[in-house]
């Protein structure tokens, strides 16, 4: 996964990984991954869905209370969940605050991955997203190697 400079930052002088992340949304897209999590989004990235706690689109994800050997869960009693809102493959996602239009920015606290079937930062049973259809994020982990 990509962390831009606004997460390594905040991870620097700030706080944990979990205090930047837990709030924000994971925005799924279709299209070219960007380079980074610092780059704009480009015309080829069309929002497929935005994952949300209990697929009501307001409130922000949590991580899990806890880290064990270096990574750290969803919040196990969370629902991560969205409807989506456009027809395409998705390609990548982006964890970020709702507010975050996408935009070229050092200081947006962002986690970027790509997405497939398997092998993935996010795998899905289907990259093929259809409008109105529900997703739901049932495991996420993220980790720090120790080297």
């Amino acid at each position: 996964m990509k962390r831009s400079t606004g997460l390594r930052d905040y991870m620097l002088a700030t706080g944990s990984f979990k205090g930047a992340i837990d709030g924000k949304v994971i925005k799924i897209y279709s299209g070219v991954e960007p380079a980074t999590a610092d780059a704009a989004l480009d015309v080829s990235n069309v929002l497929l869905n935005t994952i949300t706690l209990d697929g009501l689109g307001v409130t922000g994800l949590t991580l899990a209370a806890t880290a064990t050997g270096g990574q750290i869960t969803k919040n196990t009693s969370e629902v991560w969940e969205g409807t989506n809102v456009a027809t395409g493959t998705a390609a990548f996602f982006r964890m970020q605050t709702t507010a975050d239009g996408g935009g070229a920015s050092t200081s947006a606290v962002r986690l970027q991955g790509n997405v497939a079937l398997a092998g993935a930062d996010l795998n899905f049973s289907s990259v093929a997203f259809v409008t109105g259809d529900a997703r739901r994020i049932n495991y996420f982990v993220v980790s720090i190697p120790a080297g």
